[in-house]
Order: structure tokens, then C-alpha cells, then sequence
């Protein structure tokens, strides 16, 4: 029986990084059917990318759609004025994403914070929703007396499945048939096959969400066929496989040593002529009977966490609300 490859892929859940596995060896190569721009500007990368043929997305192994993601390589550092570049950067791309779906200043929203609010690299989706600018309330109770510039906003953390016993993307059905809103945004935390990526990224897509796609755990998905209502997902990567980061050690250490000898084949042997398929192919044989493929995530990860998901909500309250200034997000959350 043939071994099913697909096990030994590099996982990651960063459309940017699917396309970078895709032309492998080639950094300059075009793939027909997929479309990108970078823009660098203060410290922050912003590639806009779009998925536009089957082929392409078999290829890349994303959905067709729409991503941008933002790379902030320093964000690590807790400098908040860079924060609060990046949450001015992160509204107005995303209200690009809402004007190119047609979602107008009025369309009512429903945000999901996905993930374990008791597991801090998976709590970016309940902490978001802490500090998100809620509405829909107020234009339910007393619409007279809503100032001009808001829209409604609804916002739920619906747990995670192993807690509630039923799919996350159930619950929001659920929601949906009984709020109705034209919109929903879904959060979630995602895995990265570089550590360097790790709370330093954020990927908008048209495309939603899969909950539990960042640890391996498919789930139902929040997206507009299944839902009825047009979904735009938001990721962060918090957790790197420990067999990806060995894997990208391998590769150091072998680029390491090129730069020392033309010979390396009495340091590496066989193993040095290995694709990096076939090698995190074995460094999954040899982890496995360890207790599974860990996955690894900084230890910094509970400011990192907090910071990031500060940016996100910020940035939602500046996009979703014409009355909010996006050039002094930060006075939004609370």
C-alpha cells in the first residue's frame, strides 16, 4: 500500500508561506494564477496576495481568495508605538478587504474569537474579543441615541470542542439563523513552519477559518458555504512543529557548512542528499514514538499573546467603525 506523503508535508497555515514551499529553490518564480504585491514601509512588510486559478490552489494547497499578511519582524520587542503602526496598518488593509467583498459602513458584524482561553498560544481569539467594541446592543435598544460612524457589532468566544462537546462552527450557525449578520470574522491562531514568523505575523483572508487547522485537529469550517454569510478569517501563527524547526536546523547546518567546503558528503553522507521532504519525512519517524510531534511555541508567549491581540482588536474597532480614528487606534480598547 503507498504511504501517504501528505503526512510528512511542512506544515503551515500562512498562505505566504504555502507559496514560498511552492517555488522551493526558485524565490523569484511566478506561479500562474496567483497574484502578489509586497509593500515595506516603518518596520512592517504587507503582501497582498490572490489565489486565482484551481490549479494555483492545488499547488499551493490554499483555497482560491484573497490574503494579506502582515510581517512585523520587531514586534516582538513591546514597543507600543510600533504596535500602534501596525494596528493603523492592519484597518486599513482590512477595510480594503471590506469594500473588495462589499461590505458597506452599515453591515451588521459578528466576531468569533475561536481557541482555549485556558491555553494562552491558543487564547488569541477570546482575548481579542475582550477588547473588541461591541454595538449591536445598543442599536437593538435604543438606535436613536447611536452616534453617527458605528455600525452594529456583535462578538462571541465560542470555546473550543473539547470544553463545550459541540462544533464551534455549529455554535455560530446557531448565532447567525437567530442575529443575522452579513458579516462574520473569524479569529484563530494558526501554526508557522518558521519560528521567526511565530506572533510576529497576522493573515487576513476571505477564505475563513478552519478551527484547530493550526494544531492538525480539522474541523467543521467557519466559511461563507457553510455559514450562508460572507466569513473573513484572521490568524496569527503561536506554535511552531518541533519536527519543522529540526528540519530548518538541518537546513542551516548544511548552508552552515557550504560555506566552508565544496565537500560536504564525508560530514553528511547520504543524509546531505536528501530533499527536504524525505528528511522531515525522518525527523517525524524519529519523533513520533517520542509522544507525537510536539509543538512549540516562545516563552514569552503570555505578553506576546496579549500584545498581538490588542493589535487585532484595535485595528477591528478603527476598520469596522467610521468613527474611530485610525490613525490613534489605540484609544480604542479597554
Amino acid at each position: 500500500m503507498d504511504k501517504d506523503l501528505s503526512l510528512y508535508d511542512v506544515r503551515t497555515d500562512l498562505a505566504l508561506e504555502a507559496r514560498e514551499l511552492a517555488v522551493r529553490g526558485q524565490p523569484s518564480a511566478d506561479i500562474p494564477g496567483v497574484w502578489s504585491e509586497t509593500d515595506s514601509r516603518e518596520g512592517i512588510t504587507v503582501t497582498r496576495m490572490e489565489i486565482q486559478t484551481d490549479q494555483a490552489a492545488r499547488q499551493i494547497g490554499k483555497m482560491i481568495g484573497h490574503y494579506v499578511t502582515l510581517e512585523v519582524p520587531d514586534m516582538r520587542q513591546g514597543d507600543t508605538t510600533l504596535q500602534d503602526q501596525v494596528a493603523t496598518t492592519f484597518a486599513k488593509e482590512f477595510e480594503a478587504f471590506l469594500k473588495r467583498i462589499g461590505i458597506t459602513a452599515k453591515s451588521s458584524v459578528l466576531i468569533v474569537g475561536l481557541g482555549n482561553s485556558n491555553v494562552t498560544p491558543d487564547a488569541l481569539g477570546p482575548i481579542v474579543i475582550d477588547n473588541i467594541m461591541v454595538t449591536r446592543h445598543f442599536f437593538e435598544l435604543m438606535p436613536d441615541q447611536v452616534s453617527p460612524g458605528y455600525r452594529p457589532v456583535s462578538a462571541v468566544a465560542p470555546g473550543v470542542l473539547g470544553t463545550t462537546g459541540i462544533e464551534s462552527s455549529d455554535i455560530v450557525q446557531g448565532i447567525v439563523d437567530k442575529a443575522k449578520p452579513e458579516l462574520i470574522i473569524a479569529i484563530d491562531a494558526l501554526a508557522a513552519k518558521s519560528l521567526e514568523r511565530v506572533n510576529t505575523t497576522i493573515q487576513i483572508a476571505d477564505t475563513g477559518i478552519h478551527p484547530g487547522s493550526g494544531i492538525g485537529n480539522k474541523r467543521k469550517g467557519l466559511t461563507k458555504d457553510i455559514l450562508g454569510v460572507p466569513c473573513i478569517g484572521i490568524g496569527v501563527p503561536t506554535v511552531v512543529y518541533a519536527s519543522t524547526i529540526v528540519n530548518n536546523t538541518m537546513d542551516l547546518v548544511f548552508e552552515h557548512m557550504k560555506r566552508h567546503t565544496d565537500n560536504t558528503d564525508p560530514l553528511f553522507g547520504v543524509f546531505g542528499k536528501m530533499d527536504e521532504t524525505e528528511r522531515l519525512q525522518l525527523v517525524k519517524e524519529v519523533l513520533n514514538p517520542l509522544g507525537h510531534d510536539l509543538l512549540v511555541t516562545p516563552k514569552e508567549i503570555d505578553k506576546f499573546i496579549e500584545d498581538i491581540a490588542n493589535v487585532i482588536a484595535s485595528g477591528l474597532n478603527a476598520a469596522l467603525h467610521e468613527a474611530v480614528d485610525k490613525d490613534n487606534v489605540a484609544a480604542y480598547t479597554h
